[in-house]
C-alpha cells in the first residue's frame, strides 16, 4: 500500500504486481520471455534515444550469442502474426537472417523475408551471399517499379514469364 517505494541495491521476488507507470533507472534484464500486452492501438514498444549526436540511435541489437556458432545458424526472427477467420494464429510475414559463413575474416550472412500465400509460407526476397533475389519460391507474382510519370515502367509478369518495359508485357507472340 506504499505510494513512493525505493529500493537500493537489488529486489527479489517471485512476482510482482504493478500498476500505473514503473520507472527504472539502469539496466533491465530477463533471464526469460516477457509479454508487453496493450488493450488498444497504441505503440506496444517504443525505443527512443535522447543522443544529440550524429551517431545511430536508437539501435535494435538482435544477438545471438553463440559458444560454438556454425554456419547455419539462425540470428534472429522477426514474425508478424494475426489470426485467421477460423481464429487460428497464422505468422502471415517473417523476416528470418542466418549465418551463411561463420568463418573468421570470411563471415557471411543472409536474409529472408516470407509470407504467406495461399495458405503456404513463400519466399519472396532474399539477400544471399552472392545474389539478391525476389519470387525465390516461383510463386505468380508480379514484380513492377513506377517512375514519376509512369506505374509500369518496369513490369515483371510472374504468372506469363513477360517482361514489360514502360508498360504492361505484350502477351501476344
Amino acid at each position: 500500500g506504499q505510494r513512493n517505494l525505493t529500493i537500493s541495491g537489488e529486489l527479489d521476488a517471485a512476482t510482482g504486481d504493478f500498476s500505473g507507470a514503473v520507472d527504472v533507472a539502469g539496466a533491465i534484464t530477463s533471464s526469460a520471455g516477457a509479454t508487453i500486452t496493450v488493450a488498444d492501438n497504441s505503440d506496444t514498444l517504443t525505443l527512443k534515444s535522447t543522443d544529440a549526436d550524429a551517431s545511430a540511435g536508437p539501435v535494435l541489437n538482435m544477438v545471438r550469442d553463440s559458444g560454438s556458432p556454425e554456419d547455419g545458424d539462425g540470428l534472429g526472427r522477426i514474425y508478424f502474426t494475426g489470426d485467421n477467420d477460423a481464429g487460428e494464429a497464422e505468422n502471415f510475414i517473417r523476416i528470418k537472417a542466418a549465418i551463411v559463413d561463420a568463418s573468421n575474416g570470411a563471415e557471411d550472412g543472409q536474409l529472408r523475408i516470407s509470407k504467406m500465400i495461399a495458405g503456404g509460407d513463400q519466399n519472396v526476397f532474399s539477400i544471399l551471399s552472392s545474389e539478391i533475389v525476389l519470387n525465390d519460391d516461383s510463386q505468380d507474382l508480379d514484380f513492377r517499379v513506377e517512375s514519376n510519370g509512369n506505374t509500369h515502367m518496369l513490369f515483371v509478369d510472374g504468372g506469363n514469364n513477360r517482361v514489360g518495359i514502360g508498360t504492361t508485357p505484350d502477351l501476344g507472340i
